[in-house]
């Protein structure tokens, strides 16, 4: 599914829950002028295989990609400062994640039941962790200084 702009006006927000339960829906590339990934907007798309955020997005929202299982890849942008709770909640099949050096905050559950994350890089920059946000991931490497609730990882450096 690609966002088309065939006037002057640009997509800037995209309604809460508008492509969830799409179980068709296989890709996705989110228009340059999007800055925020709201509420629930990819809920429960199984079928979803890839999307492409633009740099013009700061936050990926609450439960975007919540039960998206067929996701299996995903590049989060420079622009991106927070990833949002249960953000990637059982993105079972979900491999390969990119986290850049602009989030520092990663809330509770974002990435919990990702199983297939084998291990993920956290920037040292993330000040702010949420409780269980790598619930069942195997191993996460980080060295910053964030404290708190329980992080739901199996092992961590």
């Amino acid at each position: 599914m690609h966002f088309v702009n065939k006037s002057n006006d640009s997509v800037i927000t995209i309604d809460k829950f508008v492509f969830s339960d799409c179980e068709l829906l296989t890709s996705v590339t989110i228009p340059d002028s999007v800055t925020e990934i709201s509420y629930g907007i990819f809920y429960n798309c199984k079928s979803l295989k890839s999307i492409i955020i633009p740099n013009s997005v700061e936050k990926i929202g609450e439960s975007v990609f919540m039960n998206c299982k067929s996701l299996q890849t995903i590049i989060i942008p420079e622009s991106v400062v927070e990833i949002g709770e249960s953000a990637f909640w059982d993105c079972s099949s979900l491999s390969s994640v990119t986290i850049p050096k602009s989030v520092t905050k990663i809330r509770n559950g974002a990435f919990a039941g990702c199983t297939s994350l084998n291990s993920l890089n956290i920037p040292d920059n993330v000040i702010q962790i949420g409780e269980n946000a790598f619930q069942d991931i195997p191993h996460i490497e980080y060295h910053g200084t964030a404290t708190g609730a329980p992080w739901g990882a199996k092992s961590m450096n």
